[in-house]
């Protein structure tokens, strides 16, 4: 007899969540989801973490945002998970790490596993955001990130979660607004469906923050063997950039030939942006509405499929 029901499997560090051809593994070490594996294709280098910083724009350096913020770029390196917590069909369970998962047998089965990852940041003072992987049976997935406000903090570039993929997409699709938008640079966009070849990185003469697209209900990446990873909003639109690099790779480089070979795909979804300026060319800082007070709170939450 056929079931939709989802397969658990309580292992002594990790918790494994199988659904016909979609399998996640759950690492409590590393703080989050270790591998999405679907149809044979793997969709994930490593777990994904909280994102607090886009690469410094060069409107970043004149008006010194990025020296004042630095804390974010730690917070954004060095943040990890400090607890977790299981639920398993709305019930909150002991942990099941040894020698408590000994109980379970390998014929767990669930119709809804939800596992949150609790992350301090490391900042002065430190602050919250929990991650959380919600798993449905036939295995569609629903990752919700949530900062929580602390004053006495810098303001934030971003706030989000990065996902790196082992290697670089042929390219991706998605509804939103048409070219690169930012919450102070966006009237220009076209609504539609719009599809990007490959990972473009814009040839600025130094490497900075680039790619952001606002206002996105959906995007879809396609793998090489033509497998695809569909990410879409659930209550709100999220932002989101694709690129081969990390924030700390373009931070790096200060010049294009510096910039690494492309091996990655860096997919990082958006609940919150800060403007990039440019009003007076560079230097004057962002306008008040694009920015991100660090009081307050902070999500984003999107649906994961992939076939």
């Amino acid at each position: 007899m056929k079931t939709n029901k989802l397969k658990v499997v309580y292992g002594d560090g990790v918790l494994g969540i199988h659904a016909a051809d979609t399998h996640y593994l759950f690492s409590y070490e590393k703080g989050g989801l270790e591998s999405l594996r679907v149809n044979d294709v793997e969709w994930l280098y490593r777990v994904p973490k909280p994102a607090f910083w886009r690469a410094t724009t060069d409107n970043d350096r004149g008006n010194g945002f990025s020296t004042k913020s630095a804390q974010w770029f730690g917070a954004d390196q060095f943040s990890a998970a400090v607890d977790f917590s299981v639920m398993v069909d709305g019930v909150e369970i002991a942990k099941p790490v040894a020698p408590e998962n000994n109980r379970y047998d390998n014929q767990q089965t669930a119709d809804e596993v939800k596992i949150t990852f609790n992350y301090q940041t490391t900042t002065s003072p430190q602050t919250t955001v929990l991650v959380s992987y919600e798993v449905v049976n036939g295995g569609e997935l629903t990752i919700t990130a949530t900062y929580l406000g602390q004053s006495d903090l810098p303001e934030l570039p971003a706030f989000g979660l990065r996902l790196v993929m082992p290697e670089p997409v042929t390219g991706f699709t998605y509804q939103g607004l048409s070219g690169e938008t930012y919450p102070d640079r966006w009237q220009g966009g076209e609504l539609g469906i719009h599809q990007v070849d490959g990972l473009p990185v814009t040839p600025y003469l130094v490497p900075q923050e680039m790619g952001m697209h606002i206002k996105t209900d959906w995007v879809t990446l396609t793998h090489n063997t033509g497998s695809h990873l569909r990410v879409d909003k659930t209550d709100n639109q999220f932002a989101f950039s694709a690129l081969p690099y990390t924030a700390v790779e373009l931070e790096s480089a200060t010049h294009q030939n510096e910039l690494p070979p492309a091996r990655r795909t860096v997919l990082t979804v958006y609940g919150a942006v800060r403007g990039v300026g440019g009003i007076d060319s560079w230097g004057s800082d962002v306008q008040p509405a694009y920015r991100l007070p660090s009081d307050q709170d902070y999500s984003v939450s999107v649906t994961i499929t992939a076939n």
